[in-house]
């Protein structure tokens, strides 16, 4: 009993620690938030032009990471929400709705009345009820220059049969974050970690949610056992026996002179229910190749209860320095099994062989390093082949290639013991992969994993992409380029640009929609002239307070538009006047 009451202690200090953490952080972030509210009002207020469902065929999406890829669950397309992209000066974020055709390669952009307000780093998890649903929790809104951020805990709906978009108030949700990770099991949206981060204060979680989709209710989770620590960025899944397995992640912390120090995590936990209510978290050690550390990784479930964790980043911190080794290579979790194995592409072969399954690449104890490239037991490492692009602006972009180098095949891996035989016609032949890259967005129809955008960085230089891959699970015999990257859509500001070129600039890709830049640039700005002639002028040589208080009534009218009924009429004055203010200073 006493070692219990000692652990039962320690749950309770960590949850009072989080309590204060969650307080400290609320209370420093609150005045930076409210600032956003007014910039997140003045993005609704041009979405609340929407009054119809519009479908317009179009070129593929603008350069994005941290969006949403889902499959539909009726019909062969993909659908794409949110996301953002950075240009070195600006941050942009999006909630545009796009729909892939998978059979006709085509995308198509729905501009659908109310949607959610602009997002990045938030969960879609697809129902397939009542002709399929999107639902959407969380994420977070950055300043346009990424240095506040605004932590939604919002929980959206989208009628796929309909095209309308639904906002679902419910008691008890969990806290604003971003970088969660949500999955669906039973009945039941699955809501864990995430991490709050202001200009002065983070907050990383390690709490569990649950949404009943019968009784549209929140619930906090307690399970019992130890489960994982504060994490953001994991990989979760729903397992074929109703239970949830969470991988990774990466958190941060405050170490010594207030320096931040990251972890990536390689644990694994498993979180199952037992009877009717009890919860009870269990740590998982795997078998196999497990993945090698890394972070911003994207995941997916594919066919036969094996989960596909492709790409990330690896971060190497050297005395102020960071460099980040980016990957595009893949792992397979066999969830049934316990067990990891190297997603490798199956080689050509020239001649007819047979060869037995050793035990020592898979299951022998030694770390991935030890097991690789001595001795011949392990697949031979892929070949990497360097390409340059020319961007747009003339900068020069070098590409990492990988080039498959015939190996074990993952797939047919099904015992160490099994023979197999293969026998492939002419030469072993280059199949060219995905290049390395971090937070991507991943998603698997009908056996076959799709692979959109992401980003990896050259020096201090980021490259936000837009291309579109595919692969079939079953096979594993070659990456299929459906898009390609455009070097027209790579663009990077460096600081040192004037300020009229930064503005230029944002008029341009503000509200950016179109994948035409000229197109794109005329209709910003008749937007742009529009807004200045609806919202009450400035008038010369008025001070802000005076235009503050001169306008307040249409300001708060409009505050209170995009914000509801039920919020507090102090909170809407506020936001009037932040909203006011914001107008006021872009037009002096």
């Amino acid at each position: 009993m006493g070692k219990k009451s000692k652990k039962e202690k320690k749950v309770k200090g960590a949850e009072k620690t989080l309590a204060k953490m969650e307080k400290k952080v609320s209370k420093k972030s609150k005045r930076e938030e409210e600032d956003l509210e007014a910039l997140i009002a003045e993005f609704q207020s041009l979405d609340a032009r929407k009054t119809q469902v519009v479908e317009t065929p179009c070129p593929p999406p603008s350069p994005r990471l941290n969006a949403t890829l889902s499959a539909h669950p009726e019909k062969d397309e993909l659908i794409l929400f949110g996301g953002e992209y950075f240009n070195g000066q600006k941050t942009f974020l999006y909630n545009e709705l796009y729909f892939y055709n998978i059979k006709k390669n085509s995308w198509v952009r729905t501009d659908v009345p109310n949607p959610p307000p602009r997002r990045c780093a938030h969960q879609a998890v697809v129902v397939p009820q009542a002709g399929g649903q999107l639902w959407v929790f969380g994420g977070e809104f950055a300043s346009p220059d990424g240095e506040q951020f605004y932590h939604y805990k919002d929980l959206w709906v989208l009628h796929l049969a309909t095209h309308t978009w639904e906002q679902i108030k419910a008691a008890g949700a969990p806290s604003g974050r971003s970088g969660h990770r949500m999955v669906l099991c039973k009945r039941q949206l699955v809501v864990f970690g995430g991490f709050h981060e202001s200009a002065r204060d983070y907050i990383y979680y390690n709490d569990v949610h649950t949404f009943n989709l019968d009784t549209f209710s929140w619930s906090r989770l307690a399970p019992s056992g130890a489960g994982p620590g504060p994490r953001s960025g994991c990989q979760m899944a729903t397992t074929p026996d109703g239970g949830v397995v969470i991988y990774g992640g990466y958190s941060k912390v405050k170490a010594k002179k207030d320096v931040d120090k990251g972890t990536i995590h390689t644990d694994m936990f498993l979180l199952k229910k037992e009877g009717q209510e009890k919860w009870v978290w269990s740590r998982v050690s795997p078998s196999g190749v497990k993945p090698t550390p890394r972070s911003g990784f994207s995941l997916a479930v594919g066919p036969g209860g094996r989960v596909v964790l492709f790409g990330g980043v690896c971060d190497e911190e050297e005395d102020e320095t960071l460099e980040g080794d980016f990957f595009n290579d893949m792992y397979l979790y066999d969830m049934n099994k316990s067990r990891w194995f190297v997603g490798q592409l199956k080689g050509h072969r020239s001649e007819k062989k047979k060869r037995r399954r050793g035990k020592t690449a898979e299951g022998d104890g030694a770390e991935p390093s030890e097991r690789q490239g001595e001795g011949g037991q392990a697949p031979r490492g892929p070949v990497e082949v360097v390409k340059e692009v020319v961007a747009e602006d003339g900068t020069l972009m070098t590409i990492k290639q990988v080039i498959s180098v015939p190996g074990e095949g993952p797939l047919s891996s099904e015992s160490e013991e099994e023979e197999e035989e293969e026998e492939e016609e002419g030469t072993s032949a280059a199949v060219v992969e995905p290049c390395p890259r971090s937070n991507a967005m991943t998603t698997v129809k009908h056996g076959v994993l799709y692979l959109y955008g992401g980003m990896f960085e050259v020096g201090d230089r980021q490259f936000t992409l837009s291309d579109l891959y595919a692969i079939d699970l079953h096979k594993m015999d070659k990456w299929k380029v459906l898009v390609e990257m455009d070097p027209k859509t790579q663009e990077w500001l460096e600081e040192s640009e004037s300020d009229e070129d930064e503005e230029a600039e944002g008029a341009a890709g503000g509200n950016e929609e179109e994948e035409d830049e000229e197109d794109s640039e005329e209709e910003n700005d008749d937007d742009d002239d529009d807004e200045a002639e609806e919202h009450p002028p400035v008038e010369e040589g008025e001070s802000c307070p005076n235009y503050q208080r001169r306008t307040e009534q249409y300001w708060v009218k409009l505050a209170r538009e995009n914000m509801g009924p039920d919020a507090k009429d102090k909170k809407v004055v506020k936001v009037a006047q932040a909203m006011a203010k914001v107008f006021y200073e872009e037009r002096v």
